[in-house]
Formats: C-alpha cells, structure tokens, sequence
C-alpha cells in the first residue's frame, strides 16, 4: 500500500467513533489491516525499533510463535551441576542464559543450568521464572521443576513450583509438552493455556494472558507500563487524556509498547537505562 492510500486509511480510522469490541473483533481488525498495510517483506533488527500501526481506535494484538519439540521423555528430578543463580531481592532479577534466552527470575527464586548449556538446555527452576527461549532445532530447551519438565524449542511462558507440593506453567506464546514422572501421557499447550500439577494430579486449563485497553486514556497505559516494567513514563501533559484502544499481552516486550506509542501519536522518545525512565516528547 503506498503512502497516500495508508494514510487516507489511517485517517478514515482515526474519525471514527470507538466502541467496544468482542476477543475475536479485535484480533480481525488486526489482522485485516496488517495484511493489507504491511505486506510481508524480510526484516531486520534495529534496537528499539519494532514497526507499529498508527491510529487509536485500532485494536493491536502480539501473539508470538514458536514450535513444538516432540521428544519422548520421562519427567523426574533433576540435580544439575554448573551455574545457580538466585534473585534475593524484592524485585525481578534478569538474567542472560548462554544461548541467548532470557529469564524473569522472580524474587526468592533461582535456576540452575550447565557449564555445557550451549549444546545440553536443561533448566533446574525452584519458585517463578517467566523464560523467552531462542529457537534451536537441535537442542530442546528443558525447564525441571519438582516432578515436571516443560520441553520448547522457541516460546515464551512461566513455570512456577516454588515447593514439592504443586507446579504451574502459564503459555504466552509458542508450544510445549508437559510430562510428568511416572506418567506416560503428555500435554501439549497452546497459547492462553495453563498446566496444573499437584498431589498426582495434572489439569490444563485457561488464562488471560492479555491486558486489554478499550478506550483508555493514554495515561494508564503509562501507569501499566510503570507497574510492570519498572520504567518511570513521562509524557507531555496534552497527550495524557488522549484515548486509546489496545490488547497488549501481559508479557509483551517492553520496547514493542513503547514503540507502539510513539507511532501512534507521532512521539519521539529516549529511554534512559541507568535511571530506568521513558521519555516520550
């Protein structure tokens, strides 16, 4: 679409009145506009720079994708020897695994993984770690939490088993199995779903992964990003009533957002690392 016809698009959809909009609405507008204004083309990483549609009232939806390992695996403990990290403070702690993979390791937690992570991607977890893991076909990455071993290959989700006493795993994007010791029958999550272990027994149920936004004003959106990101948000005082329409999934990447917002309303920003804060102007 050239630029002409995306911005008599863009206009059209800024005039109109928002209302409120069903799950299955919002994921169509997307999905419709997307396809017809930004054709799929290679991309390339810039930092910071994660390309965004630009007008309130149009409903963003971020769902990942990843792909499912099939290995045949029997769940049981696991001592791993190598490398603990632990998070003794009251706030996330990040931490950079070898190949690249990330982990929200939430306070009074830690992980443990090999000196031979790069070829063998076994995670020991003990409390609540949310992991963005980087596709690799010839290693499946493994997180061990008491009985439990959740196998990916590229996704994201948290495993939480802070005692022997039960384990969660919430799925925010891609697939994995769930496989429990002594059991031979296998779960297999999609997005949205959650795994449920404790006293022998497994469930897998629903959740919401996504915060919803239905004609907010911009400063809460703000507020969102400060509660959960840590980030302090500052945006000139005339932009802070403007509303805005969006589903944002609750473990979005923070520079996606932030990205988001400046498209939207034609904002510069800086982000200043060292004193955890965003400026928009």
């Amino acid at each position: 679409m050239d630029e002409k016809k995306l911005e008599e698009e863009l206009k059209k959809l800024w005039e109109e009145t928002p209302v409120a909009h069903s799950d299955s609405e919002k994921e169509a507008s997307w999905e419709a506009f997307q396809a017809k204004a930004f054709p799929v083309k290679e991309k390339k990483f810039k930092p910071w720079r994660y390309y965004a549609a630009a007008a309130a009232v149009l409903v963003f939806i971020f769902i990942g994708t990843g792909i499912y390992f099939n290995k045949d695996v029997t769940a049981s403990s696991v001592n791993l020897a190598g490398i603990t990290i632990e998070n003794s403070t009251s706030i996330l702690k990040i931490v950079a695994l070898p190949d690249s993979s990330s982990v929200e390791l939430s306070p009074d937690s830690k992980i443990v993984y090999a000196n031979n992570f790069a070829v063998d991607r076994k995670v020991e977890v003990t409390g609540r770690a949310y992991f963005k893991v980087k596709k690799d076909k010839k290693h499946p990455f493994q997180v061990f939490c008491n009985e439990t071993i959740t196998t990916v290959l590229g996704t994201s989700f948290t495993v939480e088993g802070y005692t022997k006493k039960g384990v969660t795993v919430e799925l925010f994007e891609g697939s994995v199995e769930m496989s429990v010791k002594n059991q031979d029958k296998k779960w297999i999550l999609k997005p949205g779903e959650k795994f449920t272990y404790g006293e022998e027994t497994a469930s897998v149920s629903h959740f919401n992964r996504f915060t919803d936004f239905d004609n907010e004003k911009l400063s809460v959106v703000c507020t969102y990003i400060e509660t959960n990101y840590g980030y302090k948000v500052t945006i000139p005082e005339e932009y802070r009533s403007q509303k805005i329409t969006v589903r944002i999934n609750k473990k979005e990447d923070l520079k996606t957002i932030v990205q988001l917002i400046s498209e939207m309303y034609n904002l510069n920003f800086e982000v200043n690392e060292k004193l955890k804060q965003i400026t928009f102007q």
